[in-house]
Formats: structure tokens, C-alpha cells, sequence
């Protein structure tokens, strides 16, 4: 089995009932303006928007598991506020401190 390391997905694009995932690493070598890595694509993972669906639940079920053992924890309302005056993202969506999915 060959497996791929991906940062972060890039980019979701549903076309007619397909689904293609972009996945991303940071590049090791390109940087932005800001001195911040920038995304680079590795692979695309292409499936039915059934099989979107299903693996958006199984998913789900994993987020919340890692909710659950502590491993990460959800955006309250007051974490929302803190985050508003956070840096801002940069070009990519992500912010220059980290992922825009993790607090």
C-alpha cells in the first residue's frame, strides 16, 4: 500500500457527481512574501458524491473522537471572538501562526 503525506486539503471541486480533493504539503523550499511556506498540490483524490458523503461521516465520527479524548478541542463562542482579532490569514486561508482547522 503506498501512502501520502498531506498537510492540509486545498481544495475541494464537485463537478456533476464527482468530488476531486486537492491534497497539499508546504513546500520546503517556496515561501511567500511573509516568509511563510507555501502550499504545494501532491495528490487528488477523486470519488462519487456518495462516497463523498459517506467519508464525510466517517469523519465526522473521527473529529469527534479526537473531541472527545482531549486530543483537539471545538471553537466556543468566546474562542470565535478571540479568534477575529487573531493575525489574519494570509493568501492561502491559512493563518501565519498555524491551520485555520486547529486553535
Amino acid at each position: 500500500m503506498q501512502e501520502v503525506y498531506a498537510d492540509a486539503i486545498g481544495e475541494i471541486t464537485v463537478t456533476g457527481t464527482i468530488v476531486r480533493i486537492d491534497l497539499v504539503s508546504l513546500s520546503p523550499t517556496m515561501r511567500d512574501d511573509n516568509g511563510q511556506h507555501v502550499p504545494e498540490h501532491r495528490q487528488r483524490v477523486v470519488m462519487s458524491l456518495e462516497g463523498f458523503a459517506n467519508s464525510f461521516d466517517v469523519l465526522q465520527k473521527a473529529m469527534n473522537g479526537l473531541i472527545e479524548a482531549g486530543a483537539i478541542r471545538r471553537n466556543e463562542p468566546e474562542d470565535v471572538a478571540a479568534a477575529a482579532a487573531a493575525p489574519k490569514p494570509n493568501g492561502n486561508g491559512a493563518r501565519q501562526n498555524g491551520s485555520p482547522n486547529f486553535q
